[in-house]
C-alpha cells in the first residue's frame, strides 16, 4: 500500500499536515507494508528536509501511490483520477461554494472519504481538529480583549511554536475581573476551556454566574439547553433541538446584560435561534464588547460576525446601526472570526490529528473495517455516490 501525503495549495495558505515525519516513520514501523512518499511543499509546517532526515521520499509526482491524504479540499485541478484520497471537503451538508469539486471528484473517479465522516461504531468522530480551533480561538479573544482594551499586547499565536509558549504567556497576563461567557460542550469548547484555565480565569457555575458579582475573572459554559428553549414551554430535550431547532427559541439574553467576551464553540444549524439579534445590540443593556467566534458561521447565531477574518487580520469592529467599523472604535463590538485557527498552531495541531488517525482510522485497512470507518466515510466510488449519500444527487445534478 502506497500512502502519498499531498501538498496543501488552497488559499488561503494551509500549514497542516496529516502526518509529521516522526509519525511516518511510527507508521512504517508499525506496518511495513505501507510505503510513504511526500509531496514537496514549500509551506508545510515540517519542511521538507526533515521528512529527508528520516529517509522518506520527497517528490513533486506522487501519482504512483494508491491512497492520497490532505486536510483541506485538493483544488479541481490536482485531484488525480482513478486514486483514493482523503481529506476534507465540505459537501457532505451541501455547501454550494464547493459544489464543483464534489462534481470533480465523481467524474475523475475518485474513491473519496471526508475526515468529518470517518466515524466508529458508536456514530463518533474519530479524527478531528476542532480541540485546536478552540485552543487558537481562546487565545485570540483574550488577544483582542487585551488589544481593545489596551491591558495588554500579546503576540499572535502563528508566531509562536508550541501550545506550551501560549501557557507561558497567558500565565503572565493579568485580566480584570471579566466575565466570559463559553458556548458548546464539544472538542472545541474543550480546547477553549484549557486556555481559560492557562489564564487563571475560573469556572463558576451559570446561577453563580447570573447572580453573584467577582473581584477576579470567571467564565462559565454554556450548553445548547442554557441557551434554548422550546416556543411551546415543554421540557428541553437535546436530541430534539437537534432535529427541530426551528421549535426553539433564545433564552441566552440574561447572559448579553453580564458577559464581556464570549467565546463561541457551540454547533448551529441555519433553522435554530440566533443567541441575539441585531435589535438586542442597541440595547444599552448589551455589555458584550469582544466576540471570538470560533464556530464562524456568517451571520449565523451571532448576528454580527458578517464576514470571516484571517490570521493576517484577525479582528473587525461592528456596530449595530452601521455595520463593520474600525475595530478600535469606542463604540465597536471587536470581533475575532478567523476561519482556518488550527494552522496558527500547525505542528501541534497536525501531530494531534495524525495521532489520532494512525490510531483510529488506519487499522481499519487491515483488519476488513471491523467499524465500518471507511465504509461509512466513502463518499464516492466507481464514478457514483455511494448508497448512504445518495441523497446529495439532486445536489450535484445542479447545473452551474
Amino acid at each position: 500500500m502506497k500512502l502519498g501525503i499531498i501538498r496543501e495549495e488552497k488559499t488561503p495558505e494551509d500549514w497542516r499536515v496529516v502526518f509529521s515525519p516522526k509519525q511516518c516513520i511510527k507508521i512504517i514501523e508499525k506496518y511495513p507494508e505501507i510505503e510513504i512518499t511526500i509531496q514537496s511543499s514549500s509551506i508545510r509546517c515540517f519542511n521538507d528536509s526533515e521528512y529527508k532526515k528520516v529517509g522518506l521520499t520527497v517528490k513533486e509526482d506522487i501519482s504512483d501511490c494508491d491512497i492520497l491524504i490532505g486536510v483541506k479540499e485538493v483544488p479541481i485541478d490536482s485531484l488525480i483520477p482513478n486514486k483514493e484520497y482523503f481529506f476534507f471537503s465540505h459537501t457532505y451538508k451541501e455547501q454550494e461554494y464547493n459544489r464543483p469539486l464534489l462534481k470533480a471528484i465523481i467524474n475523475k473517479n475518485v474513491a473519496f472519504h471526508d475526515h468529518e465522516l470517518l466515524k466508529n461504531a458508536s456514530d463518533l468522530r474519530v479524527v478531528f481538529f476542532g480541540k485546536w480551533a478552540g485552543i487558537v480561538g481562546a487565545y485570540n479573544g483574550i488577544k483582542t480583549l487585551g488589544s481593545k482594551f489596551r491591558l495588554f499586547d500579546l503576540p499572535k499565536a502563528i508566531s509562536l511554536d508550541r501550545k506550551s509558549d501560549v501557557e507561558k504567556i497567558l500565565s503572565e497576563i493579568d485580566l480584570p475581573n471579566i466575565k466570559i461567557v463559553l458556548t458548546g460542550k464539544g472538542h472545541v469548547s474543550a480546547g477553549s476551556r484549557e486556555i481559560l484555565e492557562d489564564a487563571n480565569i475560573r469556572e463558576v457555575s451559570k446561577e453563580e454566574y447570573l447572580n453573584e458579582e467577582f473581584d477576579f475573572p470567571v467564565f462559565v459554559n454554556l450548553g445548547c439547553e442554557d441557551y434554548a428553549q422550546a416556543k411551546d414551554g415543554r421540557a428541553f430535550v437535546q436530541n430534539d433541538y437537534f432535529r427541530n431547532p426551528q421549535d426553539y427559541k433564545s433564552s441566552f439574553l440574561p447572559y448579553t446584560r453580564l458577559t464581556d467576551m464570549i467565546i463561541s464553540g457551540h454547533y448551529w444549524d441555519q433553522n435554530a435561534p440566533q443567541l441575539w439579534e441585531v435589535e438586542d445590540m442597541k440595547s444599552e443593556d448589551f455589555k458584550i464588547s469582544v466576540i471570538a467566534d470560533i464556530t464562524c458561521d456568517i451571520e449565523g447565531s451571532i448576528p454580527s460576525t458578517i464576514r470571516p477574518s484571517t490570521i493576517e487580520d484577525p479582528n473587525y469592529g461592528y456596530h449595530p446601526d452601521l455595520g463593520e467599523v474600525e475595530c478600535m472604535d469606542d463604540n465597536a463590538i471587536a470581533v475575532m472570526a478567523v476561519d482556518n485557527l488550527p494552522c496558527e498552531l500547525a505542528k501541534d495541531a497536525s501531530e494531534n490529528f495524525g495521532d489520532m488517525f494512525i490510531k483510529n482510522v488506519l487499522p481499519a485497512f487491515f483488519n476488513n473495517d471491523e467499524e465500518g470507518i471507511l465504509h461509512g466515510s466513502l463518499m464516492t466510488k466507481d464514478g457514483h455516490l455511494t448508497e448512504k449519500y445518495n441523497y446529495l444527487q439532486d445536489f450535484i445534478d445542479v447545473k452551474e
